[in-house]
């Protein structure tokens, strides 16, 4: 045989290993147990807002879009400039408030002081009135004087409740203010990827305003859709497998973690049984955050595959079903 002759029958070879291999796998998936119930899907990801607390100009934007971000990782900044004024006027006036406060206690100690010299001069005046020195009109006036200066402390006792709650008030807007400094400064409360970049710097954004959006790589799944046959056979927690189109040769392990309590589609009228098995029920798929963890550098939403949901009763998992992940 020559070597052209060789490298055919190589090649020839290469290819009838490669279709065997195919069948088995395609067989191994077309014969699956009654209890293993197949649909179509997409890799999805819960997704967060990145938002202001408060409208302002983007300093900066410290992340691109497709970067895996760590929680708390600092993503944003929003310009302060307005809020620090804000928060200098608020300290002022607490530092005022606090200096009213100082005044009243001070009048509080010279109204109880004058209060003290009221009580001993009624208490003389009705000794000497006891031994005839001065006149009952002299007791009376000492009485008078001693309800005036209990008056006055009272008076003043009640600016103090007043002081104090306005220097409470201003040191609550200045935590307030403070705390809208602090979410101007926008971190990733989750870790996660970067999906989108909706602002960029010099731009002014309104309360509320997004500014990025993550993919939370700790909450993935598919989202399948089942027939009443099959769904009313699908309990929480069942095991399933997911096959990626991109990646036929890893099998993923998830679980059923939602199942739709109404059909997602229906038609229009609903007489036969035929049409009732057409109703499709919305299946949620969630993968093991654990192994997401351990593979989040390779997690990626958009993709489609094929899943399959173990129904009740469960039954063993096919070869070509058992999980197979990347190293």
């Amino acid at each position: 045989m020559t070597a052209r002759g060789r490298i055919l029958a190589l090649v020839a070879l290469v290819l009838i290993a490669g279709a065997a291999g195919g069948w088995w796998w395609w067989q191994g998936r077309s014969t699956l147990p009654e209890s293993i119930a197949t649909a179509n899907g997409r890799i999805e990801a819960e997704t967060v807002q990145i938002a202001t607390r408060t409208g302002g100009r983007v300093m900066e934007v410290m992340v691109a879009e497709g970067d895996l971000v760590a929680a708390g990782q600092v993503l944003a900044r929003v310009d302060t400039s307005e809020l620090d004024a804000m928060r200098r006027g608020a300290m002022a006036q607490e530092a005022a408030s606090r200096e009213a406060v100082n005044t009243v206690l001070a009048q509080i100690i010279q109204r109880e002081s004058e209060l003290k010299y009221a009580d001993q001069a009624l208490e003389r005046a009705r000794t000497l009135l006891g031994n005839g020195h001065i006149s009952q009109q002299e007791v009376d006036q000492r009485q008078t004087a001693r309800e005036t200066a209990t008056a006055a402390l009272t008076a003043v006792k009640a600016q103090l409740a007043n002081a104090e709650n306005t220097v409470l008030a201003a040191a609550a807007e200045v935590g307030r203010i403070t705390t809208l400094i602090n979410d101007s400064t926008l971190t990733a409360p989750i870790a996660g990827r970067v999906q989108y970049r909706l602002a960029e710097p010099g731009e002014v954004v309104a309360a509320g305003g997004r500014v990025l959006t993550l993919l939370n790589l700790g909450d993935v799944y598919m989202t399948v859709f089942l027939p009443t046959g099959s769904v009313g056979r699908v309990l929480i927690g069942a095991e399933a497998r997911i096959v990626l189109d991109a990646a036929p040769e890893f099998v993923i392990p998830a679980s059923v973690s939602f199942v739709a309590a109404d059909a997602q589609f229906t038609p229009r009228e609903v007489e036969t049984r035929s049409e009732r098995d057409k109703l499709m029920f919305r299946v949620k798929l969630k993968i093991d955050p654990a192994l997401l963890a351990q593979h989040i550098d390779k997690v990626r939403t958009g993709l489609p595959g094929e899943a399959y949901v173990m129904m009740a009763p469960p039954v063993p998992w096919p070869s070509t079903l058992e999980v197979r992940l990347p190293q």
